[in-house]
């Protein structure tokens, strides 16, 4: 008896901590997102560099060449700070040159294939996703919104996905790469964010995304961040870990809480761009 009765405690524990993460952690992105600027700045260089660390510790057996990861992606943080996505894919490109040097001049060196590999994937993973987050804050037209309609699309989908998959998730998703994702989840958070894109975008339907390509833009979004979450999946399967850190309690760390986000922020901005908007 006893044994049953404590069996549930650690999945309820897991849960409450995800609840309270998003309790605090959500207003303070949004609100670093309204303001914008070197604000939204300071919390992406912050994230990004946790989410580096965490990259270079779980891929730890593949060697990425960890002062190419981070200059690689500081790099594009600041040039998507400018506005313009060449910036940003300039600063990401210099890791390139930064990981073929490093890997170079190391003494005992992983080959070539699996260190520079692995060192470009972690740079263009963290720092193209979420220096697309500050392009996308930084277009001038609604600049503001685009950034807060993915950043709660995402958010609305994955909740969504998370509670209906726990509550009433039959058909498994991914059971080799993501045992717990269900097609029920997956449908159910597909609809919640669909939902959420065209409701946040349409007061502007007159005089930017119309209905119609709000609901594209909606069907996007969770397409990539539904990859990306599965990315990151196939990325941990591959490595033999659960999560790649423990700092969001029930979340895991910051890659496996912003994995969604690194696809829908760069899908979500070709898309806009794509309507003629920038």
């Amino acid at each position: 008896m006893t044994a049953i009765d404590e069996t549930p405690a650690p999945v309820m524990s897991n849960f409450v901590s995800r609840i309270l993460v998003a309790i605090v952690g959500l207003p303070l992105v949004l609100g670093l997102l309204w303001l914008g600027g070197w604000w939204l700045f300071a919390l992406v260089a912050v994230a990004a560099c946790i989410a580096v660390h965490e990259f270079v510790t779980t891929a730890k057996q593949l060697r990425p060449l960890a002062p190419a990861v981070y200059f690689g992606v500081l790099l594009a943080l600041i040039g998507a700070e400018s506005g313009r996505v060449e910036w940003l894919l300039g600063g990401f490109a210099a890791t390139f040159v930064l990981a073929f040097l490093l890997n170079a001049a190391a003494e005992t060196r992983a080959p070539t294939t699996a260190a520079v590999g692995s060192t470009i994937l972690g740079s263009a993973w963290i720092g193209l996703g979420l220096g697309s987050l500050l392009v996308l804050r930084e277009m001038h037209t609604e600049g503001r919104l685009i950034a807060f309609t993915v950043v709660l699309a995402v958010f609305a989908a994955d909740t969504v996905a998370y509670l209906v998959g726990r509550v009433a998730g039959r058909h498994k998703l991914a059971p080799r790469l993501s045992p717990k994702k269900t097609w029920e989840g997956l449908i159910a958070g597909a609809i919640a964010g669909i939902f959420v894109t065209f409701v946040a975008l349409y007061d502007t339907r007159h005089h930017y995304l119309s209905a119609l390509q709000s609901v594209v833009l909606g069907i996007v979004i969770v397409a990539a961040a539904v990859v990306g979450d599965l990315f990151e999946s196939a990325l941990k399967r591959d490595l033999d870990v659960k999560d790649t850190g423990r700092l969001l309690g029930g979340h895991g760390g910051v890659l496996d809480r912003v994995d969604a986000l690194l696809f829908a922020a760069p899908a979500a901005y070709f898309v806009v761009r794509a309507f003629g908007f920038h």
